[in-house]
């Protein structure tokens, strides 16, 4: 996938494991903006092992005048009620001085067409309730909040002990 968008010198195109250095840094950033980078523990080889070799994950590299501007980070999810796969998007990114131009919009498109091109019967995300630009754009697009589901995590050694039969 190498698609040209509406916008001129703006393309979209696969992630390959030669990107894995971008893509982390693009986290990186990401994590920075959300004030969560000391949660951040991926790497390169880690991304290329998982993401790549394993077929973990996906992402779009956005580029414009041929220098990378952004990327989305993605992959397949499968809903039991309607038996039918979804797309996850984890992570969007746009550098900041590249933002309000459209990129983040024709990346989302770009996202959208992957899930109907796959037969997936839903496109979710994630946007932290304080992003209320994030959450605008994404009402005026025709996204809804689920307001009925909230995320659990588990991680680190609770997970560790959950596991081992503890804390149960």
């Amino acid at each position: 996938m190498n698609s040209s968008t509406p916008i001129p010198g703006f393309i979209i195109r696969r992630a390959e494991k030669k990107d894995a250095p971008l893509i982390l840094r693009y986290i990186r950033e990401l994590a920075d903006f959300e004030n969560e980078l000391d949660q951040v523990s991926a790497t390169v080889s880690l991304l290329e092992d998982n993401m790549f070799d394993k077929n973990g994950a996906e992402a779009l590299i956005g580029e414009y005048d041929e220098k990378s501007v952004g990327f989305a980070f993605f992959h397949e999810s499968f809903s039991t009620f309607l038996a039918k796969p979804s797309l996850h998007l984890v992570d969007l990114y746009i550098e900041p001085d590249m933002r309000g131009r459209g990129f983040g919009n024709a990346m989302l498109s770009a996202l959208a067409k992957i899930a109907i091109k796959r037969g997936c019967a839903r496109f979710e995300w994630w946007v932290h309730d304080w992003n209320e630009a994030a959450i605008g754009h994404y009402e005026n697009w025709g996204a809804k909040q689920v307001d009925y589901i909230r995320i659990y995590r588990m991680t680190g050694q609770a997970l560790v002990d959950f596991a081992e039969g503890r804390n149960q």
